[in-house]
């Protein structure tokens, strides 16, 4: 991998500027691992914002009388507002400080430090605008992962691609993240869910941007920390939002923004496949009330529509797929520092 900050049009003699790489790390209930996580992130990072979610552990109080990295600078939000509230006002400040690339890691030791390189290299390179991890490439691991949450991410990831357009991405939970500043300053921050569903909500979000998003392979590690995301009591919650961003995203990508023949396929296949269904299930209802063969007209009418239609939306899908973005859009944006500011943003107190 290249090292981060070289550049290879550089003439000799030149001085190297390594670009400001942030870490922001959510703090609730982390108080046996945060300095331990923080002690294990490298010199790659120039800048590092912990950010007190009104944590019931004084987690920020504890990395300001401890910590002595003078990287670390302690954001404190004056009420909960779960990961994603926590997160976008880390990336608030990492925005207004210049900094080029934001990475998310969680305070509670699952996520080794040492991979940020790893995270930042494509965004970079130009090849991406947002990475994120995928503990599923390495099949001889999974066995390592908690049963429910393996099923739990199998659900989620199904979910997550319909409703955010990103077909060829996995583990849509998973929090370890990095993010182009310069996309990061044109996201509604005020917008995106603030809770659990926050890591699944930016990237429907970032779709909209047509932001390019790569998965980065990684292990994860559980210890002795519990997770407070409990997936039979949020996938009902979770399937409304899917649905609530599916339908966003294809009003925005395939009516407001373009229209193309997947645009007429999408219509034409919902308006032929709905009404072979409904006029096939009236008749069959009917049938079986009057106990009375239907016409065979009559079941043609409601059968070649609903195949018709049912082609057609395949059709769509598979334009779907391939529609993912695979153009780099962070090269093209100049930086928008103060857009986009999380809803009672934290109060902040430096090192």
């Amino acid at each position: 991998m290249t090292e981060i900050g070289t550049n290879a049009s550089q003439t000799k003699g030149e001085p190297v500027i390594a670009p400001a790489i942030a870490v922001v790390i959510p703090c609730f209930r982390v108080r046996k691992q945060i300095l331990g996580v923080l002690a294990r992130i490298g010199a790659e990072v120039s800048k590092i914002y912990v950010v007190d979610d009104r944590c019931p552990e004084d987690s920020g109080d504890l990395v300001e009388e401890r910590c002595t990295d003078p990287r670390v600078r302690v954001i404190r939000n004056p009420e909960n507002q779960g990961v994603g509230g926590a997160v976008m006002a880390g990336y608030q400040a990492a925005i207004a400080d210049g900094a080029a690339v934001i990475v998310k890691v969680d305070g509670d030791g699952q996520m080794d430090p040492a991979l940020i390189p790893y995270f930042v290299a494509p965004i970079l390179a130009g090849r991406a605008d947002y990475t994120k991890g995928n503990r599923f490439y390495d099949l001889t691991n999974i066995n390592r992962m908690p049963k429910a949450r393996l099923f739990g991410n199998a659900v989620l990831s199904f979910m997550s691609k319909l409703s955010t357009g990103y077909w060829h991405i996995f583990d849509p939970t998973n929090g370890y993240t990095a993010i182009d500043a310069r996309v990061a300053s044109y996201l509604h921050l005020h917008r995106i869910s603030r809770r659990y569903f926050f890591e699944t909500d930016i990237l429907f979000h970032l779709n909209t941007l047509r932001a390019v998003v790569t998965d980065v392979p990684m292990d994860a590690v559980y210890s002795d920390e519990n997770s407070s995301l409990v997936i039979s009591r949020v996938i009902g919650e979770f399937l409304l939002k899917h649905l609530r961003n599916f339908g966003m995203r294809l009003f925005l990508n395939y009516f407001l923004r373009d229209m193309t023949v997947a645009t007429i396929e999408l219509f034409a296949g919902l308006l032929l496949f709905g009404f072979g269904v409904v006029y096939g299930s009236i008749h069959w209802l009917h049938a079986l009330a009057t106990k009375m063969p239907t016409p065979l007209g009559i079941i043609m009418l409601a059968a070649l529509p609903t195949i018709a239609g049912l082609q057609m939306l395949l059709a769509f899908l598979s334009f779907d797929v391939a529609n993912v973005p695979s153009r780099p859009i962070g090269a093209c944006m100049p930086p928008r520092v103060g857009r986009s500011t999380p809803r009672n943003g934290g109060l902040e107190r430096s090192k």
